[in-house]
């Protein structure tokens, strides 16, 4: 079974975009919640992850943090075992 991963985000983020890729280029599916315009969505991402900036990526219950953390988890082998592992 995969881990669920949901992301937090912005239409035109940088950094955004290049989180869409990693997951697609590792074939992940995600399911993705714009915070655009919508101050009360962007508020209760802030709450989740204590950080207001977009992305904010969970993989399963396991707050992964943004772009560079997901980059990072990924060179380091360890966003494969997150993904994998059952919720």
């Amino acid at each position: 079974m995969t881990a669920a991963v949901v992301m937090y985000s912005t239409r035109f983020c940088p950094y955004c975009m290049a989180a869409r890729r990693l997951l697609r280029a590792k074939d992940v599916a995600y399911e993705e919640i714009p915070v655009d315009g919508n101050p009360e969505l962007r508020r209760h991402m802030t709450e989740l992850a204590g950080q207001r900036t977009v992305p904010q990526i969970w993989v399963g219950d396991t707050h992964v943090g943004g772009y560079t953390d997901l980059a990072a988890l990924d060179s380091s082998g360890e966003l494969d075992r997150l993904l994998s592992a059952a919720n």
